[in-house]
């Protein structure tokens, strides 16, 4: 299950001590909707292990500027408040998996 991110409570989820995966959208985005399915599975597999969390730019426009996105769909994989990577646009499942086992080493 994915947890809603946004400029109000983003520090809540950086000073846990779980990995966070925020999915960077926007409702009008079409491939946006094509990656939350997959975002949502893989939130579910990996439950308890890192927060998922999904972003609407539209919404959030501090945070979408404190991590510079400026393409949607982005995905940022961040750990102990860093981030670790960014993947933007749509990906398999398969590659979005190896993702969120990168980021739990």
């Amino acid at each position: 299950m994915t947890i809603e991110i946004t400029d109000s409570n983003i520090e809540t989820f950086l000073q846990k001590d779980k990995p966070l995966i925020i999915d960077f959208g926007a409702e009008w985005c079409s491939p946006c909707r094509t990656l939350a399915p997959i975002v949502e599975k893989l939130a579910a597999e990996y439950e308890g292990r890192i927060n998922v969390g999904t972003c609407d730019v539209e919404d959030n426009n501090a945070l979408a500027t404190r991590y510079a996105i400026r393409n949607v769909p982005t995905l940022l994989f961040i750990r102990n408040g860093e981030v670790m990577e960014r993947y933007v646009g749509v990906t398999s499942a398969e590659t979005l998996h190896e993702k969120f086992e990168a980021l739990l080493q």
